[in-house]
């Protein structure tokens, strides 16, 4: 068949089409850059060279590059805060963000290694190793506040939009809804579920009750206020979303039932190759890890606006965190239980020395720098924060969301708000 002049445009500017797209996808790719170039590349400033591309001869002693996914979500404080104020790089160490991941690419990117470090809970942990992962978490991450501190710090909250569910107060009003509720969820074997159940035990409503929608927690405000779900499970960067969006709190992580520290229970991980032939990197990483925490709990209306700018969206808090090296196996215990009474692993078959490795205890956690950057919770740092960004701010606890604007109608909610916040409290 012969082919017409029009048939080769046709051909021409389809080829063209597909040149294109390869051309806009490697241009558009997410590069290879630490944390705090993030930061400094969302206020303006000219990112610092990423780890992929060559220092000035003899600028510096050589770092050691550690891989992570990019993250906006509520696990990025420690990452961002360590490497902002210089953590990692006075262990040796260069934190390198490799892009953005769906939850269930994360794991994988560990274990081929596309990285070489994340962070789990328990149970993730536990089912991943359960799965054949060659994982241990080497040094905690957030953990549960205790009940005397500001609950705007408790690991989760859980939403209802009264709009459409006007009688309900607490999960315990969930048994009087016909049918079954979808929850939302950032991914399965996470706080998110082991919580809500934990919650919905409590108050005696079944568990198969609960659909589980997968979805970022950014995004659960939005479906929760469009009805496309019945419940929403945040954690506390999105808190003051979900308040502006004028959703009701109906539970938090205390409920739960738990010791103190276990709710929020999470861990770094590195595959245990990498923990065997990097020793001390993991060393130094923990230790960096550790203080930046330490100062995100100490810090943490300055963590939150460091935070917010990266996520770029409204922060009301971050987690609290763990501040020294201890692992604690008894914490892990509820955790497992959890997944074995309901027949996710095996019986018997995981104990938390399987989950974890206990030699970086030994270590201090090098307190030098603590307090050396402290004068920045109350004033820019390195140009990062702008001016305006400090004037008249208050701490944004629990019963300090005074006056939010609901950014659709541009009426304020402080009413609504304090009333909500503080009834939970």
């Amino acid at each position: 068949m012969a082919v017409t002049k029009k048939s080769k445009i046709t051909i021409a500017f389809a080829a063209l089409v597909v040149v294109l797209i390869v051309v806009g996808a490697f241009l558009g790719r997410t590069k290879d850059t630490s944390p705090s170039e993030n930061l400094s590349a969302n206020a303006g400033q000219k990112a610092a060279p990423s780890a992929s591309q060559p220092s000035a001869p003899n600028s510096e002693p050589e770092l050691k590059v550690i891989k992570t996914f990019s993250r906006k979500d509520c696990s990025l404080a420690p990452w961002l805060i360590t490497d902002k104020l210089g953590y990692f790089k006075e262990e040796g160490i260069k934190l390198v963000f490799t892009g953005e991941l769906q939850p269930p690419q994360r794991v994988p990117s560990i274990i081929n290694g596309d990285n070489d470090v994340t962070s789990l809970h328990p149970n993730a942990l536990a089912v991943a190793i359960n799965g054949g992962a060659p994982f241990k978490g080497v040094v905690r991450a957030d953990i549960e506040p205790a009940d005397d501190i500001d609950p705007t710090f408790r690991h989760m909250w859980w939403f209802v939009n009264p709009e459409k569910y006007p009688n309900v107060k607490s999960f315990a009003d969930l048994k009087d809804i016909p049918g079954t509720l979808k929850f939302s969820i950032i991914n399965t074997s996470s706080c998110s579920d082991f919580l809500a159940n934990r919650i919905l035990d409590h108050y005696g409503v079944p568990r198969d009750k609960v659909e589980w929608v997968m979805m970022p927690d950014v995004q659960a405000i939005q479906a929760l206020k469009q009805g496309l779900t019945d419940v929403g499970g945040v954690h506390p960067p999105f808190y003051k979303g979900m308040l502006e969006a004028n959703n009701l709190k109906i539970a938090d992580s205390l409920e739960a039932g738990l010791d103190p520290q276990v709710a929020g229970l999470n861990f770094y991980v590195f595959t245990e190759e990498f923990i065997k032939n990097n020793h001390e990197t993991v060393k130094g990483f923990a230790r960096a890890i550790a203080r930046g925490q330490k100062y995100i709990n100490e810090n943490p209306e300055q963590a939150r606006l460091w935070t917010q700018e990266v996520i770029g969206v409204p922060v009301s808090a971050n987690h609290y965190y763990a501040t020294d090296l201890q692992i604690i196996d008894n914490q892990i215990i509820p955790w497992l239980e959890d997944l074995e009474e309901h027949d996710v692993i095996p019986k018997g078959k995981l104990k938390p020395s399987d989950l974890v490795v206990h030699d970086f205890e030994q270590y201090e956690v090098n307190p030098s720098a603590l307090n050396k950057n402290s004068n920045l919770n109350s004033q820019s740092a390195q140009g990062t924060i702008s001016p305006s960004a400090h004037s008249g701010e208050t701490t944004q606890t629990e019963a300090q969301i005074e006056t939010i604007t609901n950014t659709s109608s541009n009426q304020t909610n402080s009413s609504v708000i304090g009333e909500q916040t503080l009834a939970r409290k």
